[in-house]
């Protein structure tokens, strides 16, 4: 148990914010998994616009540093190169 103000006010912080970065998480996901149904059901168009919005998504996780930069643009090149294969 935490005995310094500091220490408690960090524990206090960081379980805040894994919740937030816990849903980030989570929406990210989703996005994704919503990309690729439209991808399983050859639709090229709704995988386009779902691929934009799901884009940025991932590169706000990023800027807000829930997922690294690398691992986010590797999946939007893979859902890319899945689409332009439609």
């Amino acid at each position: 148990m935490a005995n310094h103000k500091s220490a408690k006010s960090r524990i206090v912080r960081n379980n805040k914010r894994a919740i937030i970065n816990g849903a980030r998480r989570s929406r990210v996901r989703t996005f994704i998994k919503k990309v690729e149904a439209a991808i399983a059901a050859g639709d090229k168009e709704l995988a386009t616009t779902t691929f934009k919005i799901a884009e940025s998504e991932m590169m706000r996780a990023v800027r807000k540093g829930v997922f690294a930069m690398n691992t986010m643009s590797r999946k939007v090149s893979r859902l890319s190169h899945k689409i332009k294969a439609l």
